[in-house]
């Protein structure tokens, strides 16, 4: 499935937000509400997820068509990155270790900073980097249209 490039960056914006206070504030809650976004984004797809719809319903209507499409399963596994960094951090917090809430929120924070301010999204990043070393199935990903296709 391909979407919208334009929604994840979109996402990010929100999440840098949500993440900025939960540092700032230390709300646990804020947090966990987060990795629930997270968690819809990774189980059923960005465009279900919270901010995709929201994205698809204000936003893009408002946009002219994409001038491109990417692969949603990146992205998708970048919100399990997110899910993964939120839990430890709720967990720290809930946990009376607010050292880890803190380094775990900064670092999903500074990876949803580079999306939605630069383009960069870390976790696709490293979707595509383990696609390439992990053994088994073998994947080739097309650097010039950014499609997988399996060998």
């Amino acid at each position: 499935m391909e979407i919208d490039p334009r929604g994840p960056r979109f996402s990010a914006l929100i999440t840098t937000v949500v993440l900025a206070v939960v540092l700032v504030t230390g709300s646990v809650w804020l947090l966990a509400a987060q990795a629930l976004v997270f968690a819809a984004g990774a189980a059923f797809g960005l465009r279900y997820s919270p901010y995709g719809v929201l994205y698809r319903r204000l936003v893009r209507p408002r946009l002219g068509p994409p001038a491109e499409l990417e692969p949603e399963a990146p992205p998708r596994f970048a919100q399990a990155v997110g899910l993964a960094f939120a839990v430890v951090g709720v967990a720290g917090y809930a946990a009376g270790l607010s050292w880890l809430g803190i380094a775990a929120t900064a670092a999903a924070l500074a990876a949803a900073f580079l999306n939605a301010v630069f383009g960069f999204c870390l976790g696709c990043e490293m979707y595509l980097l383990i696609r390439r070393i992990w053994p088994g199935r073998q994947v080739l990903v097309l650097a010039d249209a950014d499609k997988e296709v399996k060998a």
